[in-house]
């Protein structure tokens, strides 16, 4: 249930707004230093950050979307829709205006302003010290995985850790490196981990296995896989376990689920359903259900990769009467086309196995990478491997995270990851019809920098390509 988003803060901090990085006005500031009293006020304010990973440009709709559809896990099947937004995504077509890109950037910049305001605040607040550190620990991990998003979709970013009070402070400073940037996820994570809970009793509340995994997948991004692997074993000696049926891992009926490391909460018929999410609307076959817009569907290609006697198959996708995939990781509403319910999964144990098989494969530990790999394998229905070749191992272990991560968003950041997106893409457009003027060049790993942000500050560059 969606009971984190309290969005009070946010809207005293981001209207009348003169630049989308670190937005201020006399009247917000007013707002803000009347604020942060008590603990219900602090609380109000850690659910805002909370709630900041709801918009559009964070995980609603831009952290699926960019995870997936450059790549081959999904398409566009109707790129004109919402202006080729999507589509640009799709034919690596790009455009700095693009609207999705743009909502991305800020959006992400609301939150990690919010969580400066809270880290600044906090410590004038009376409240417990045990509570202190948990909120400070959730806040943390947060705003590195808002970072850990942006690096991975921008490259260099201006890298802004304090609450802004004149956001003429930071005009003209430009973007930071992406490995500064790194270096800092990497320290809010490790700090994450010290003050954070193992369990919590409200669902959606980030714990210390969610920072463990996370700064596993971190490290793991910057190949640094000796050093992924003591955090992410850490994952497994906590109260997560894998769920014996795959349909029940995405069922809302079954949220916040044993699988479930974390997750962003979506509620439907909540607060005149404004609570959901219009993911299951947007990334729905053409007519499918009421406004499917038809972005960001399976690929028969993907499909295809999964043996008929693989269970996820048919639990993670389903096909239309005219045989078009689509994902059975989003619910669709009973309510509204937008105002889906289904939760919004940012790690599971699934991935940290699957993570961890990698990480064992790359440090010459054959025998532990087929074993954590063999975990997804069987729970999928399909026999044991034992691959003793480690290029081969880690090649099976990269098919089971594309056929494991369907549609989480998860793929198209695998692929730059791991040095493989020019190839991999490059075979998929002339292997697939539709796409004989498609072509990535290798600017394309990253995104474009929003247009409005250069307008707004000249220091910060394009990047290169764009």
């Amino acid at each position: 249930m969606k009971k984190l988003y309290i969005p009070l803060l946010s809207i005293f901090l981001w209207q009348s707004c003169s630049s989308d990085l670190l937005n201020t006005s006399p009247e917000s500031i007013k707002q803000t230093d009347n604020f942060y009293k008590d603990e219900a006020q602090l609380e109000q304010g850690v659910n805002a950050v909370y709630g900041s990973l709801q918009y559009v440009g964070q995980y609603q709709l831009a952290m699926l979307a960019i995870g997936e559809i450059p790549s081959d896990n999904t398409y566009d099947e109707v790129p004109a829709n919402d202006s080729f937004t999507y589509g640009e995504l799709d034919f690596f077509t790009v455009q700095p205006n693009n609207s999705l890109l743009a909502s991305t950037w800020k959006e992400n910049y609301i939150g990690i302003q919010q969580a400066n305001i809270v880290l600044n605040r906090i410590g004038n607040v009376s409240m417990s010290q045990s509570q202190k550190n948990i909120r400070t620990g959730e806040v943390k991990f947060l705003r590195a995985l808002m970072y850990f998003n942006m690096v991975r979709i921008f490259g260099d970013i201006p890298l802004v850790t304090k609450e802004s009070v004149n956001v003429n402070e930071y005009f003209g400073q430009g973007r930071t490196p992406a490995e500064t940037v790194y270096t800092f996820i990497e320290s809010e994570l490790k700090d994450a981990i010290t003050l954070l809970p193992e369990t919590t009793a409200q669902k959606g509340r980030v714990t210390k296995g969610a920072a463990l995994g996370m700064l596993g997948k971190v490290l793991v991004t910057r190949n640094k896989y000796s050093e992924a692997l003591p955090y992410l074993k850490q994952v497994e000696g906590l109260n997560y376990s894998l769920l014996t049926d795959v349909t029940k891992i995405f069922d809302v009926t079954n949220k916040n689920n044993a699988e479930i490391i974390f997750d962003v909460q979506f509620t439907s018929g909540l607060n005149g359903n404004t609570e959901g999410s219009q993911a299951y609307q947007m990334f729905s076959p053409s007519g499918f259900s009421a406004g499917a817009k038809g972005h960001n569907l399976p690929t028969k290609e993907v499909y295809n990769t999964f043996a008929a006697t693989d269970k996820r198959r048919d639990a993670y996708i389903g096909l239309t009467t005219n045989g078009v995939p689509y994902s059975k990781k989003l619910t669709k509403p009973t309510t509204a086309p937008a105002d889906g319910g289904s939760n919004v999964v940012v790690l599971r144990l699934a991935e940290v196995y699957l993570l961890m098989a990698e990480c064992y494969a790359k440090t010459n530990d054959p025998v532990n990478g087929n074993l954590y790999l063999n975990k997804i394998k069987n729970r999928a229905g399909l026999t044991s491997v034992t691959i003793a070749d480690s290029t081969d191992l880690l090649d099976e272990i990269a098919l089971e995270r594309r056929k494991e991560l369907i549609g989480e968003g998860h793929r198209w950041f695998d692929l730059v990851r791991t040095g493989k997106a020019i190839q991999v893409m490059t075979a998929h457009f002339q292997n697939t019809p539709g796409y004989g003027t498609a072509q990535i060049q290798p600017y394309n790993l990253l995104m474009p920098v929003p247009q409005n942000q250069i307008n707004t500050d000249p220091a910060i560059k394009q990047n290169p390509g764009y």
